[in-house]
Formats: structure tokens, C-alpha cells, sequence
């Protein structure tokens, strides 16, 4: 092994031969059974028992892409048990996050019996009285943050919220359906094994939990590792109609193998878009009942959804960097963004709050308004955990959830000032100017003689990256411009160079900086951090550069 790959492995903490052969071939024996999951046998129990006597089943999922695809895993498992199975998905606008008491309403006057949420619901404490009351067996499956007071649920399935210690804290709700899903397929069977249809059916299913675990951008770790890893490859195998059409409309049928990225930003977004602009009613129909026909009908509409987003996001992302400059909301004083409008859209603006902490480097939240009543997205940074500050502004909130670097509110429009006042001040009591000051974090320096093709692969077997497990960023030692940078891409916005460092030469490319070519030519020594790639060109593979930022080297 290369020292480079080493060192890499080390910073992950893996520091044994074992450690490494676990890591670099990730292995699905090592599953932990759902046993260890607190309360999934009881949950896949009760499921049984409603599936044999022919009780009425709702799974009341979240709109984002982890509870479409946990939706959809927990469907699936519970057809393939017989039951009467149907799926709630809340509209985003009219109904908002979690479980609700209309929404109960509705479930209960169809003939529901009992109702498992997914990926929602740990802090439905009224609402699970209300199902109480309407007669409904409640089961929650959630990850998010819960809160001192749990919901009286018949059974709650979560990773830590139950009082007893899970070897895996970090599972995504379509992790935690995929535990559920196995319990029940274990009691179905009446032993610890299922049965090979049910096996199949668990397989399969690891591509929507790999959906759903690099969407909800959980730590890449352990058993979510493996989960990822073999979800990646049965997703580009998956015969499910809706996946196939997913793929087909997204330009990756023909792609060998899938990674991290072309879920995180080419599936993802897609399936967001739906829920952020029309209903994700439509996303779980596309992974559950469509055929081949139907699912290439909801894949092309998913498109025309994403096209729509996209120019919805850059209009309003315009408009918000304006109103932080306008403000000041810049300045050294001010640690903490909000804002507000009448004019933006109520599913785009968490996106677009990524995108100002990206520019600006403070926590924001960004509120749609309409009717005196905002709905609001926030996005955070290290050390400024957004639940517990939202718990110290609640007084000036309606509503609020969900985890340290992002969640949600729902306020009235005249207490905006008010919780505008109470988060800026958190921000400024836990905030230091260091901590708004943009990090890149390198792993090691490197000469680029270092960089052959046989290192820079074994690297890439550390995919799939992600939380706890970020992609590889290296530090070259001074190099050189070997001929002047070329300006490529459409609008001449990147840039191509080759680097010298002795007599070896790499290719670079920077994205998004091409308007720094002369610049660069005047001051042709510098230090590059980066990211090593593989370029593949009519059969021959290379290793390039993807340029992160540089250092002049006087």
C-alpha cells in the first residue's frame, strides 16, 4: 500500500490490516440484524400481525427523498407480506413536515387501522394522541432529533431515542424502514432468516436506503458504508420499473457503475424536485405501482419538475444575496442570517439557504411567507447546532424540527423580528469570526510523481464518500505552469493547465475559474489543493487534477 493511501485511511481511523480489508470491501454478512435496532422486532411484529388478519395499513411517509424511498422499501415489504397496504405523502405547502391531525383524519375515515410513519414523527406528540383517540395503532420509525417528550405510540423505532444503546446512531429513515422491513420478514418466517423471495426483496431494496442514506447526507460509516456500497450497485441493477425510468431520464443507464455523486446530485435533486414543486405522491408512486409505461411518464415529469426548480432557486438566490449585502447581514458584527419574503418559494428555500451559508459562511434561515404565516428552512455550520438554538428562539415559533445542520420553522409573520433578534444573538454568543472563516481541510501533501494511476484508483476504492468519509483533498508542493492555462467549458467559466514539479507533469482542471487565466500567467508558481481523478479519454486513463483553490508560492 502506498503511504499516500495510508495516510488517508489513517485520518478515517482505520489503522489495522482487518480494518482496511472491512473498509476497502465493504461486506453485507457484517449487517447488523435488526434486533439491534431498539424496538424493530416489536414494530415488524405488529406489522405481521395487521398483515395476517387483514387490517388496513397506512405508511405515512416524509416528502424529501429519504422518506419517499423508505416509503417505498416498507411498501414493498408489506405487499410482498400480503397486507393491505396504502401510502400518505403530506404536501409540503398545505400540510408541512411530519404527522398531522388532518391528515389522521383522513386516514382514519378511509378505513385505516393502523399507521406506520416513516422517517417522521419522533416529536408528534399531539398528533399521537389524536390517532389514540381516533382509534388508530400508531408506529413511528424515525432518526431525527427528538425532543424531552416522546409520542405515545403503540411501538417507536429510533436509534436513539429509546433509552438503549444502538451500535449505529447514524441511519437514515430509509435505513431504519430497511431494518423494520427485515424484522418483519424475520418474524413472517418464524426464525432469525427470511425466506430467499424475502432475501431478494431485501437486496433490492438497499438501492432506495442508498437513496435515501447519501440524500439525507448522513456519516458514510460502518454499517451505513456497506448499506451504500452494495445499494450503489443494485441500483444500477435494480429491475424496479421506477428506477430504470429514473436512470434512463437522468442519462446513467449506460454508466458501468453509480457513486455518490451521481446520486447526490443527479438522482436526488430529481426526486426533491417533485416534493418542492408539486407532491412527492408522485415520487413514491414511481418506485411502487408504476409499470414501465407509467414510470417513464412520472421520470420525464420529475425533469420538467427539476428544470422548473432550477430556475425558481437562481431567481431566488439573486434575490437573497442582495438583501445580505443590502443589510449587512455580511459584516463582522453579524454572525446569523434570516430572512423573509412573500415572494419565494416555500420548497426551494432550504436549497438556496445552502447555498448563502456557502457564500457567506453564516447559519441562515430563509422564510416563505403567505397568508401572515411563514414556513422557514435553516442551514447551519460547525458548531452552531441549528435544533438546540430553535429550541431557545421557540417562544417566537409555531412550530420547529429537526437536526444540527438543518430544520425547518413555521412562525407568525409579525414575530419575524423577534426570532430574527433571538437567533442572531445565539449566533453571536456561540460564534466566533474564526469559525465563520471558510476551511478547506487537506489530507496530505503529495509530490506529483506520487500521484501514478495504481494509487489514485486504490483511493477511489474508498468510495462511496460522504459524511465521516469525505472525499480525498490533497496539497501539492510548489509547482509550475508547463504552457499558458487554456479557458474550456461553455462561457469560457473553466480552466484547463498542466503543472510541472520536477520532470513530472499532471493535467488540472478548475472549475468555474476561468476568468483567473491572466492572472495565473503572471504568477505561474504556485501550491494547488485538489482532488486526484481519473480522466478516461478514447480508452486511456490518466490522472488529473480537480483544482479546489491554490496559493501563490512567493
Amino acid at each position: 500500500m502506498s503511504p499516500l493511501v495510508a495516510q488517508l485511511l489513517l485520518l478515517r481511523g482505520i489503522s489495522s490490516a482487518l480494518e482496511t480489508r472491512r473498509f476497502l470491501s465493504p461486506d453485507f454478512r457484517e449487517l447488523l440484524g435488526p434486533e439491534r435496532l431498539p424496538n424493530a422486532m416489536d414494530a415488524g411484529a405488529r406489522l405481521a400481525r395487521a398483515a395476517q388478519s387483514g387490517k388496513r395499513i397506512v405508511i405515512y411517509g416524509d416528502y424529501d427523498v429519504d422518506g419517499v424511498t423508505a416509503t417505498a422499501i416498507l411498501y414493498q415489504g408489506l405487499k410482498l407480506a400480503g397486507a393491505e397496504v396504502d401510502y400518505y405523502i403530506p404536501s409540503r405547502f398545505g400540510e408541512g413536515y411530519g404527522l398531522n391531525r388532518e391528515a389522521l383524519d383522513k386516514i382514519a375515515a378511509d378505513g385505516g387501522q393502523l399507521v406506520v410513519t416513516v422517517d417522521c414523527g419522533i416529536t408528534a406528540v399531539e398528533p399521537a394522541l389524536h390517532a389514540r383517540k381516533l382509534g388508530l395503532e400508531l408506529i413511528i420509525t424515525d432518526h431525527h432529533e427528538p425532543r424531552d417528550e416522546l409520542p405515545a405510540a403503540a411501538c417507536i423505532v429510533h436509534p436513539t431515542a429509546c433509552g438503549q444503546i444502538c451500535p449505529n446512531p447514524d441511519l437514515s429513515g430509509a435505513g431504519v424502514a430497511l431494518k423494520v422491513a427485515w424484522a418483519l420478514g424475520q418474524v413472517l418466517n418464524r426464525s432469525g432468516r427470511v425466506t430467499p423471495a424475502f432475501r431478494e426483496y431485501l437486496l433490492d431494496a438497499t438501492a432506495f436506503a442508498a437513496l435515501g442514506l447519501i440524500a439525507d447526507v448522513v456519516p458514510l460509516t460502518n454499517e451505513n458504508r456497506i448499506i451504500t456500497s452494495y445499494g450503489l450497485h443494485q441500483l444500477r441493477h435494480s429491475k424496479n420499473p421506477g428506477l430504470r425510468a429514473l436512470l434512463e431520464a437522468s442519462g446513467l443507464t449506460h454508466k458501468p457503475s453509480l457513486d455518490d455523486y451521481d446520486v447526490g446530485f443527479i438522482l436526488a435533486p430529481r426526486l426533491n424536485a417533485v416534493g418542492r414543486m408539486g407532491h412527492a405522491g408522485q415520487a413514491v408512486e414511481l418506485f411502487t405501482r408504476a409499470d414501465a409505461a407509467r414510470a417513464a411518464e412520472i421520470a420525464a415529469e420529475l425533469e420538467i419538475h427539476n428544470r422548473e426548480r432550477q430556475n425558481v432557486e437562481r431567481r431566488i438566490v439573486k434575490q437573497a444575496e442582495a438583501m445580505v449585502l443590502e443589510r449587512g447581514l455580511d459584516r463582522d458584527g453579524c454572525r446569523g442570517i434570516v430572512l423573509a419574503s412573500e415572494e419565494w418559494h416555500t420548497g426551494v428555500i432550504g436549497i438556496v439557504a445552502s447555498r448563502l451559508v456557502e457564500r457567506f459562511g453564516r447559519p441562515t434561515v430563509l422564510i416563505a411567507l403567505e397568508n401572515g404565516r411563514g414556513q422557514g428552512s435553516g442551514r447551519s455550520i460547525r458548531h452552531f447546532p441549528l435544533h438546540e438554538v430553535l429550541r431557545g428562539c421557540e417562544e417566537h415559533l409555531i412550530s420547529h424540527g429537526g437536526h444540527a445542520m438543518a430544520a425547518g420553522v413555521k412562525i407568525e409573520a409579525d414575530r419575524i423580528p423577534a426570532f430574527t433578534a433571538a437567533f442572531q444573538e445565539q449566533a453571536n454568543q456561540r460564534l466566533t469570526a474564526v469559525d465563520l472563516r471558510p476551511k478547506l481541510r487537506l489530507d496530505d501533501e503529495v509530490e506529483l510523481e506520487a500521484l501514478t494511476t495504481e494509487v489514485v484508483e486504490t483511493t477511489q476504492r474508498m468510495a462511496p464518500f460522504g459524511p465521516g468519509n469525505p472525499r480525498p483533498k490533497l496539497a501539492t508542493g510548489v509547482v509550475e505552469l508547463a504552457e499558458p492555462p487554456r479557458v474550456v467549458g461553455r462561457n469560457g467559466s473553466h480552466l484547463q493547465l498542466t503543472v510541472r514539479q520536477g520532470r513530472t507533469y499532471r493535467k488540472a482542471i478548475a472549475f468555474g475559474h476561468g476568468s483567473r487565466a491572466q492572472e495565473l500567467s503572471e504568477r505561474p508558481r504556485f501550491r494547488l489543493a485538489f482532488e486526484p481523478i481519473i480522466n478516461e479519454w478514447n480508452g486511456r486513463r490518466s490522472v488529473e487534477l480537480k483544482v479546489l483553490d491554490w496559493k501563490w508560492a512567493d
